[in-house]
């Protein structure tokens, strides 16, 4: 198995995957008589290909027995799709540009602040937490069509995450 190395997440490092949700350094204003502040257009959604529309869905997720073997990566070729975690725990993003190319991965470790947004046709892994009932706000797209192309590698091409 090929080990791979964990980078942390940041809104250039992912950018050719898609968008860091995040509220550090981004625009916000006052709002509910000053109660709260708008945090605004923290990333695109982009659903509507072939007649698609916006799902929120609420995600509870465990983690993986350690080491995690990287099997299975998804793209979703007719919207994009967002996590978006609700506690304040750390997690991984993993992304790729060919699933069976094992050069073109790259593993992110995600602080509890931030969500990504995977770009439309982007492989990436499952959702991958190292705490029991990690939720999240998962935002993707609904509707007709294929939205969900899955690679799996061979058995032996694994490729091995050791956080």
């Amino acid at each position: 198995m090929t080990p791979l190395r964990i980078e942390p997440l940041g809104k250039e490092v992912f950018r050719d995957f898609g968008e860091v949700i995040e509220t550090a350094g981004t625009q916000h204003f006052t709002i509910n008589q000053g109660y709260a502040e708008r945090y605004t257009d923290l990333a695109h959604v982009d659903v509507q290909a072939e007649g698609g529309a916006v799902n929120i869905s609420i995600v509870t997720a465990d983690p993986r027995p350690l080491p995690i073997a990287i099997k299975l990566m998804e793209r979703h070729p007719l919207g994009s799709q967002i996590f978006l975690p609700l506690q304040a725990r750390p997690w991984l993003v993993v992304v790729a540009r060919d699933p069976q190319d094992a050069r073109s991965y790259r593993v992110f470790s995600a602080r509890g602040q931030q969500g990504v947004n995977y770009a439309r046709n982007v492989w990436h892994h499952p959702l991958l937490v190292f705490d029991r009932d990690s939720r999240f706000v998962v935002v993707d797209r609904k509707g007709p069509g294929n939205n969900l192309e899955e690679v799996w590698r061979e058995d032996g091409k694994e490729l091995l995450l050791t956080p």
